[in-house]
């Protein structure tokens, strides 16, 4: 299987026959041309495949699905670092199969997972690995199968195996019809009467990270948790005071499962800064020496999800962390 530029494919599999049709051949091909393979599975198939490639397994960098698809940017940061770790420099190609985990999610957490399925096609649509992500039939639901054939250009399915409804949506029409989804549907977590609120202005940036840091350990989060949280939140304020008309207000609340901060600004009459030139703001990585562009990649990374609405009225920031 020789292929050139960027593949991004779906493997739509119904037992395990099917499973190790679609990926054994392609971690042996890849091993033969001298290309870096790793497996991003679950146990099962791990093992699956282990047995299977025999000798060749020891070759293969396999990790557990669960230890890594925690929440999707930060999970396209670790497929960044890895190809950028084992690429040298463009010359060698990474294969990658990478079988995100679906159980378990809330509606919002699904559609942020089928957005980063999509930009994948945008992270790497200019180097030369290859990525297939294999789904399992027998237990995803429709609307995950679907988004499927909306985010792989190419899709493979067994010979007597059900085709996903749907077909492939160019990312930034993906990304907006997840907007779209994101302004009529309730989020993760939704404010309540207690929330705090924290004005903010320029030059005003350390009494945002006391009331961040203090409202932390209100709620018992681990020390270096709290870090990653004052970090964030600073970097969203700082792009709210840069590009946002150089106010806003920022707010903090909980629920069993989530902390909150959201940081809001006024707005300036612009579509909301550079973050937004791609049309992806903070989902892809920047370069290193890129003058901007950093702030929300950085805010993505160093939390467990993020939603946001942009527009010339003002932008709204939801930085969520896990309890």
């Amino acid at each position: 299987m020789t292929r050139t530029g960027f593949v991004h494919q779906a493997l739509c599999y119904a037992s395990d026959e099917e499973f190790l049709s679609g990926t054994v051949d392609f971690v042996r091909d890849g091993l033969t041309a001298g290309d870096a393979v790793l497996a991003v599975v679950g146990r099962d198939n791990i093992t699956l495949l282990r047995d299977t490639l025999g000798r060749a397994a020891r070759d293969v960098d396999f990790v557990d699905a669960l230890d890594w698809y925690h929440f999707p940017s930060r999970t396209l940061g670790r497929y960044n670092d890895y190809c950028t770790e084992r690429d040298e420099g463009g010359t060698r190609r990474v294969r990658v199969i990478g079988e995100p985990v679906w159980t378990g999610r809330t509606a919002v957490e699904t559609r942020e997972w089928m957005r980063y399925e999509s930009l994948i096609n945008v992270a790497f649509a200019d180097s030369g690995h290859w990525v297939v992500c294999p789904y399992d039939v027998r237990t995803l639901p429709g609307d995950v199968l679907a988004a499927a054939a909306s985010t792989h250009p190419e899709v493979t399915v067994a010979p007597d195996g059900p085709a996903p409804g749907g077909r492939y949506t160019a990312p930034a029409d993906f990304y907006a019809q997840c907007d779209e989804l994101a302004r009529t549907s309730p989020g993760v977590s939704e404010p309540s009467a207690s929330a705090r609120s924290v004005p903010f202005a320029r030059g005003e940036s350390v009494a945002v990270r006391f009331a961040v840091a203090e409202y932390a350990r209100r709620c018992q989060v681990a020390e270096d948790r709290a870090r990653d949280m004052v970090a964030a939140v600073h970097e969203a304020v700082v792009n709210a005071v840069r590009f946002g008309g150089g106010r806003g207000v920022l707010r903090l609340w909980c629920d069993a499962d989530w902390i909150v901060c959201e940081v809001a600004d006024a707005g300036d009459g612009r579509p909301a800064g550079p973050a937004l030139d791609t049309g992806y703001p903070g989902h892809i990585p920047p370069e290193p020496g890129a003058a901007s562009g950093h702030g929300l990649w950085v805010v993505r990374q160093l939390s467990d999800l993020v939603t946001e609405c942009f527009g010339p009225e003002g932008a709204v920031l939801r930085i969520h962390f896990r309890r």
